[in-house]
């Protein structure tokens, strides 16, 4: 199923998408607090049982799919086009950084231009949603532990990812990190190997990979977060994104204000953000 976050008026809630409509989950009087608190109980599965849609979705105003992880977990360099296209080193263990909470924004949300920064680069990738919590979780359940997997945009800020060797400078500004529309459950996505990512700037393809193509595959990248820190319901891990980023293309391509970017992936949908001046 697909399942979002989301604010009607006043009031912020999470539902269930069917077709365009959802169903309101937030509003149960049993509900749990939010989306991430309803995956943490288990209490999804069963919660649209009997249950009609009662709004439609374009009456909300989407948020990010969980708006207050307890951690965002970030891949670098996990497709072998794009750690070429960056001169990185292999390495026998995956690159991983972390974002802010604060840096996220939903579908259709603009992503910010900072005024400190003419260099914001687009980043398609697969989000993972963690559903069941753990510490040094084996390769082997690690999808036991998946809740969803969702679009996602990890925009960076280049030059000041660039000014030294740790990325979260570039990596943290707000309204860079979009995610969505929705999370989709993992018993509607199927095998994740021959799914497809592309990414589009104006229209124009910039990135395209396939999920057979990660470096280090999913069940891997959950296994090693798990061993140094523990992974918590909600918790979300950005997947990497393929070749053909914006700041290796000559002459460089950056997104400014008046773009629109997208970045579909089958089965899930696509994840479309307008790009404006930050004020």
């Amino acid at each position: 199923m697909k399942f979002i976050s989301y604010r009607i008026g006043d009031r912020a809630s999470y539902g269930a998408v069917i077709d365009d409509q959802i169903v309101d989950l937030g509003c149960r009087p049993d509900a749990p607090a939010d989306l991430k608190a309803a995956i943490a109980a288990s209490w999804l599965p069963g919660s649209i049982k009997g249950l009609e849609p009662t709004l439609a979705l374009a009456e909300v105003s989407l948020l990010p799919i969980i708006p207050n992880p307890g951690k965002i977990l970030c891949v670098g360099h996990n497709y072998e086009d794009h750690r070429k296209e960056t001169n990185r080193a292999k390495t026998d263990h995956p690159s991983i950084f972390t974002r802010f909470a604060d840096t996220q924004i939903a579908a259709g949300e603009a992503i910010r231009r900072p005024p400190e920064s003419t260099m914001l680069d687009y980043e398609g990738e697969l989000l993972l949603i963690v559903g069941k919590g753990g510490r040094r979780i084996s390769r082997e359940d690690a999808m036991d532990h998946v809740a969803g997997f969702a679009c996602a945009n990890d925009a960076s800020v280049r030059d000041f990812q660039w000014h030294t060797g740790q990325f979260t400078p570039g990596k943290n500004f707000p309204g860079t990190c979009a995610s969505g529309p929705w999370m989709v459950t993992t018993d509607e996505i199927g095998p994740l190997e021959m799914l497809s990512i592309t990414t589009r700037l104006n229209g124009e393809v910039m990135q395209q990979g396939r999920f057979d193509q990660l470096v280090f595959p999913i069940p891997e990248l959950v296994a090693y977060c798990s061993t140094f820190t523990n992974l918590s319901p909600g918790d979300l891990i950005l997947t990497g994104t393929p070749g053909g980023v914006g700041a290796k293309r000559q002459p460089p391509v950056w997104m400014k204000a008046g773009d629109t970017v997208e970045i579909t992936i089958d089965a899930i949908g696509t994840l479309t953000n307008p790009v404006i001046d930050e004020a």
